[in-house]
C-alpha cells in the first residue's frame, strides 16, 4: 500500500528522560557549531509522560551536566531528601538501620524526590525550545533497514479493526526515515529486543534479567515530606524471593510507595502483586497507608541485569539509549540519571557523526567508547555482580555476597559472576500443587489492598478493544495443555492487570489485553517464550500522571 515518508536527520524512539535528555544536547551542540538538523522523538502514550512510571528519588548528576540552571529553569519536583532508612520487616515488626549504619547504596540527601511524568514533561518544553520536534500518539511498530542498515521506522497502521480489517478509519502507518535511529523505548522495547536478537547484540553477554515494580500514589492523613523509606524482609522471606519496597513522602500530604519482585523467583504459583499487596498490610506500612486514599497505581518492570548484560548499544544506523540498553543501577534502585547520561554520550557521539556524515557502526562506536570512559561505566561496573548475587542463593546468601560488593566498591566477588534468563528459572508444578491457586495469595479490602483489575482502572489504562491484540501468542496451544499442566498458566499470576485469564467454558486462556499496562513482564517471563508484547495503535497504553 502506499505509505507516506518522513524524513529527518536523527529519529528517537520514546520520549523518555534519555531520548530527550539526548535531542537537546544534540540541538544545542549543533546550534553552537552553526549546523543545522533535523531531530525527531516519537512516542507512542497519548501525551509524553504518560507512560513514564516512577515516583522516585533522583540522582541529579546528570541532570547538572544537561542544565546547570535547572532550578532556575522550573525543574519540577517534590523537595530533597531530608531523611532516609532502611528498614528491615519481620512479620509483626521492624528494624531500621540509619546514619552511619545505613548502607552506602541507600544514602540519599541531596538528592530530590521526582515524578518522572513531570520531568519527562519539562524535558519535552526544553526540547521543544530549542528546536526538537516531539510527536506523541505515534508508536513505532517495526524498524526500516536498508542493505544491513538501520533507517528509520514504520509506524503502526491505525483504524484495523480486531479481525484485522481495516476500519472507515483506516491510516496506513508513516514510514519515517533518518540518517541515524535512536531507541529508548524502555525495559525490553519491542523494536529494540528483536534488534538485540536479530543482530546479536547479546552474544558473549549475561542474558538480561528483570524485576517487576509496583508504585502507588496515596494521599494520607500525615505526610512524611522528604523521608525516604526502603524495605526489605517481609513478605518475601517466606518464599525465598528477591526483591523489597519503597516509600518517598511527597508534598500536600501524599505519598509515592513502591515495591520490585526479581522474576527469577522459580514458584511457577507465586503472585508478585500479592506480595504487593501483603507488604501493605505490615503494620509498618498500615501506620502509613491506612484512612488514606489510592489515587494512583501502576507497573513496569527494571532492567537488572547490570553492566555484564549491556548488550553492543550500537550499529549501523543505530544507538540504543536508557532502560533498554541496561542503564540502571539495581543496588541503587536509581536509573533516572543514569539514562539521561546514556542520552549525553549519545548526543556526543551522533554530533561526532553528523560532522563526518558517517553513520556507519565503526563511527557510532564512538558511544561505546564514550561510555567506557564516563563515570556511569564506573557506578554500573562498582555493582557488576550485585543482582546475580541473589540468582539461586536466597535472600540472606544473596545479601551477605551482595554486602561484600558494596564495601568493597566491587573488588570483591568482582569476577564475571554467570546469569540465566528469567523465563529459565521458573520450575515446573510439583506433585500435589494447585495450579490455578498463588502460593501466597492476598485479601483485597478495597482500603489497604486492591485487586489487579481495580489497579488497571487506577493506572487509567485505555485501549481501543476493537483493534488486534498487541498481545501476541504465538502458539496458543502450548497455553491450553502443556503450559497448563506444567506451570498452571503462571502469566494469570505474573501479569500485574489481569490481562490474562483461564476460561473453564472454552478451556483456553482469554487475554484481556485493553487491561495491559505496558510492563512487558509477560514478555520477559513467559517459560515457553510464546507471549510477543508488541505495540498496540497510538495513544492506548496507562496515564501515569504525576507517577
Amino acid at each position: 500500500m502506499d505509505r507516506d515518508t518522513l524524513e529527518v536527520d536523527v529519529l528517537y524512539v520514546g520520549a523518555g528522560a534519555a531520548t530527550l535528555t539526548s535531542a537537546i544536547s544534540l540541538k544545542r551542540k549543533l546550534k553552537a557549531a552553526g549546523k543545522e538538523a533535523t531531530i525527531l522523538v516519537l512516542e507512542k502514550g497519548e501525551e509524553v509522560g504518560h507512560h513514564q512510571l516512577s515516583g522516585a528519588v533522583m540522582d541529579l548528576r546528570a541532570l547538572r551536566e544537561l542544565e546547570p540552571n535547572f532550578d532556575a529553569l522550573g525543574f519540577p519536583h517534590d523537595g530533597e531528601v531530608t531523611d532516609d532508612e532502611l528498614r528491615f520487616l519481620t512479620k509483626g515488626g521492624s528494624h531500621a538501620l540509619r546514619g552511619a549504619l545505613l548502607p552506602k547504596p541507600f544514602h540519599n540527601h541531596g538528592n530530590r524526590i521526582v515524578s518522572l511524568y513531570r520531568v519527562v514533561r519539562w524535558l519535552k518544553d526544553l526540547a521543544e525550545k530549542e528546536g526538537v520536534d516531539v510527536y506523541a500518539g505515534f508508536a513505532a511498530d517495526s524498524r526500516l533497514e536498508e542493505n544491513g542498515r538501520v533507517v528509520g521506522v514504520r509506524m503502526k497502521d491505525m483504524g484495523v479493526d480486531k479481525h484485522g480489517q481495516p476500519k472507515s478509519t483506516f491510516t496506513p502507518g508513516m514510514d519515517v526515515k533518518a540518517k541515524v535511529t535512536v531507541f529508548g523505548e524502555g525495559p525490553r522495547g519491542s523494536l529494540a529486543k528483536k534488534l538485540i536478537a536479530e543482530r546479536k547484540l547479546d552474544s558473549g553477554k549475561n542474558p538480561a534479567t528483570y524485576g517487576t515494580g509496583f508504585k502507588e500514589i496515596w494521599e494520607v492523613k500525615q505526610g512524611i515530606p522528604g523521608k525516604v523509606i526502603h524495605t526489605a524482609g517481609f513478605p518475601l522471606l517466606e518464599g525465598g524471593q528477591y526483591g523489597g519496597g519503597w516509600i518517598y513522602g511527597l508534598k500536600e500530604n501524599k505519598v509515592s510507595i513502591g515495591f520490585v519482585v526479581g522474576l527469577n523467583y522459580g514458584d511457577p504459583r507465586f503472585d508478585p502483586h500479592a506480595a504487593f499487596s501483603r507488604w501493605k498490610t505490615h503494620p509498618f506500612l498500615k501506620a502509613i497507608l491506612e484512612g488514606g486514599t489510592l489515587v494512583r497505581y501502576g507497573a513496569k518492570t527494571l532492567p537488572y541485569g547490570g553492566y555484564f548484560a549491556m548488550p553492543k548499544m550500537w550499529g549501523d544506523g543505530f544507538l540504543i539509549v536508557g532502560d533498554s540498553a541496561g542503564f540502571l543501577n539495581s543496588a541503587r534502585l536509581k536509573g533516572i540519571h543514569l539514562a539521561m547520561k546514556s542520552g549525553l554520550l549519545a548526543a556526543d557521539a551522533l554530533y561526532a557523526a553528523i560532522q563526518k556524515e558517517d553513520y556507519s557502526d565503526g563511527t557510532l562506536a564512538e558511544y561505546h567508547r564514550l561510555f567506557e570512559a564516563s563515570w556511569a561505566k564506573e557506578e554500573l561496573y562498582e555493582v557488576r555482580n550485585f543482582h546475580q548475587c541473589f540468582e539461586g542463593s536466597g535472600f540472606w546468601t544473596g545479601s551477605l555476597r551482595a554486602g561484600l560488593i558494596v564495601l568493597s566498591g566491587g573488588k570483591l566477588l568482582g569476577a564475571r559472576r554467570g546469569a540465566h534468563p528469567d523465563h529459565t528459572q521458573i520450575r515446573r508444578l510439583r506433585s500435589g500443587e494447585d495450579g490455578q491457586k498463588a502460593s501466597n495469595a492476598a485479601a483485597f479490602d478495597e482500603k489497604l489492598t486492591f485487586d489487579k483489575l481495580k489497579g488497571a482502572y487506577f493506572s487509567g489504562t485505555m485501549h481501543d478493544e476493537d483493534q488486534p491484540a498487541h498481545l501476541k501468542v504465538l502458539d496458543p496451544n502450548i497455553c491450553a495443555t502443556r503450559c497448563r499442566e506444567e506451570y498452571g498458566n503462571p502469566c494469570q499470576r505474573f501479569c500485574p492487570a489481569y490481562v490474562y485469564e483461564w476460561d473453564d467454558t472454552s478451556r483456553q486462556l482469554r487475554i484481556n489485553a485493553s487491561n495491559c499496562v505496558h510492563c512487558k513482564t509477560c514478555d520477559i517471563a513467559d517459560p515457553y517464550q510464546v507471549i510477543d508484547w508488541t505495540v498496540p495503535e497510538g495513544t492506548g497504553g496507562p496515564k501515569y500522571v504525576d507517577m
